[in-house]
């Protein structure tokens, strides 16, 4: 296959049991899960739901982080081939050493984990990745790493009583996810500078690894379709069954995998993950770390970027009404040059978004919470865990004086975009913060949504959800002591 960017490289290349493999990669919507099962021949990895939502499909993708190797679990039949380029795949068949079972899979056969067995390869390998990082993990962090494997026989306790096994015995037995001949092969397919560039037939799959690569691609490409994590593109492929022409992926742009913390504001890159955002994100916004946190399991958080969810324009998307309510801006560029807007701009219609052919998204810009400023997110969804909303809202508040200085009140799923509750926030600026400043403005809402119905919930229900959410939020203000959350604070603050 030919490039069409100089230096630029035309192979993929990436690490699978313990050997550099490179491919053309004719086809570049392939995904990794059709890679392992008809072309390199290994079988671990099931195809459950072939959408990111059940884990059979599981794997742990290895690469250089700021100097460190680092492992993440993700869902391989969502993730497409080329997007391994100067990775470590590691699959079932891998994490065994020398003839033995990794203590992962070995507490699973003593703890009675594994029952049919389809899923068993998934829970393994996000056991094995969360090996890495924790020693003596809690239930809860071993819940929250187990989110993303669905088990059809329903027998969860043995296995997180198989995950809380494993890790320990990992730790103690010190082992790495690489050996050392590995580790050589990594860095020196890290050291490589040069952009992946795949061209031919008609179609063609660019990396770039900087924001002037970038550029130059969207120069040719201006209508390619943008990939950062492919949680939401790889459906178009494995649902609709799509044809992509031309795919360029931002995964790898290093300008926009940055987290610039600055006096009174966040600079957040567009590809930076949702794993990456949640910790630091929950130290200033609590309740938006934890809705990051329920946005999908770890393995989808581990590929998800909150620059995906806003370019995707959903209507539902949980990202966008948390960033509206604390006051975000957009920042967009091209070839024209760089812009900003306020991110509530970028919405125009269903489907549609304020950018111009060619141009992407570069940053999110988030303020700091101010020492008068409460804010507070909600996702009301059928399951607690790795579902869509049937309605986000997120509340900022400001009183002085004894009045409300300022609001913002936005929601996802009451609208065909994310959109603030104006009318509704008309009501409440000047009055005082009562029960009935509240009832008035609930009222107002109304006049600001005109809901649908769907198969997540009623045009009444969710009517009625936006209303209570705001009384939510005023009882949650002024009765701080008041139990309105399910379950504690602490952990599931976005809970509605």
């Amino acid at each position: 296959m030919s490039t069409d960017i100089a230096g630029s490289r035309s192979r993929i290349r990436f690490l699978l049991g313990g050997e550099i493999r490179e491919h053309d990669a004719d086809d570049p919507i392939m995904t990794v899960l059709e890679y392992l099962r008809t072309v390199a021949g290994k079988k671990a990895a099931k195809e459950g739901c072939a959408e990111g939502d059940c884990g059979a499909c599981t794997v742990a993708v290895g690469e250089m982080v700021d100097g460190q190797l680092r492992y993440r679990a993700v869902n391989s039949c969502i993730q497409f081939l080329p997007m391994l380029d100067g990775k470590h795949l590691v699959t079932l068949e891998d994490v065994g050493r020398d003839g033995r079972l990794h203590p992962a899979q070995e507490a699973m056969v003593a703890r009675d984990g594994s029952q049919c067995g389809f899923c068993t390869p998934g829970f393994v390998m996000s056991m094995f990745v969360f090996s890495q990082e924790k020693p003596d993990p809690s239930l809860d962090e071993i819940e929250d790493a187990l989110a993303g494997n669905l088990c059809r026989c329903t027998g969860y306790g043995p296995i997180v009583a198989a995950t809380a096994e494993g890790c320990r015995a990992a730790h103690e037995g010190r082992l790495e996810a690489v050996r050392p001949p590995d580790r050589e092969k990594l860095l020196e397919m890290a050291a490589d500078p040069r952009p992946l560039a795949l061209e031919g037939d008609g179609r063609s799959f660019h990396a770039p690894r900087s924001l002037e690569q970038l550029v130059e691609c969207l120069e040719r490409h201006p209508d390619a379709t943008i990939v950062a994590g492919a949680t939401d593109v790889g459906l178009w492929v494995t649902k609709r069954h799509m044809r992509l022409a031309h795919i360029v992926s931002v995964g790898e742009v290093r300008e926009l995998k940055r987290i610039e913390e600055q006096a009174d504001r966040l600079v957040i890159g567009a590809a930076v993950t949702y794993d990456e955002l949640h910790a630091r994100l929950g130290r200033y916004h609590p309740d938006f770390g934890e809705l990051v946190r329920r946005i999908g399991s770890q393995q989808v958080r581990n590929q998800a970027t909150l620059g995906g969810n806003i370019a995707n324009g959903s209507p539902i998307g949980d990202g966008p009404p948390a960033l509206i309510a604390l006051g975000a801006r957009l920042v967009l560029n091209g070839a024209a040059g760089r812009r900003e807007l306020p991110l509530e701009d970028f919405f125009i219609a269903y489907g549609k978004q304020d950018r111009k052919p060619g141009e992407f998204v570069e940053a999110i810009v988030l303020p700091k919470m101010q020492p008068d400023q409460t804010f507070a997110a909600y996702k009301i969804s059928k399951r607690f865990d790795q579902d869509i909303s049937a309605v986000c809202g997120a509340f900022s508040l400001r009183i002085a004086d004894g009045k409300v200085a300022d609001i913002r009140i936005c929601f996802g799923g009451m609208a065909a975009t994310p959109k603030r509750a104006l009318a509704c926030e008309a009501a409440i600026i000047g009055q005082k913060w009562s029960r009935e400043t509240v009832e008035r403005a609930a009222a107002e809402m109304a006049k600001d949504y005109t809901p649908l119905t769907d198969m997540r919930a009623s045009a009444s229900y969710r009517g009625r959800v936006a209303a209570n959410l705001l009384r939510k939020f005023h009882i949650e203000t002024t009765t701080p002591d008041a139990a309105t959350r399910v379950i504690d604070r602490a952990r599931c603050g976005a809970h509605g």
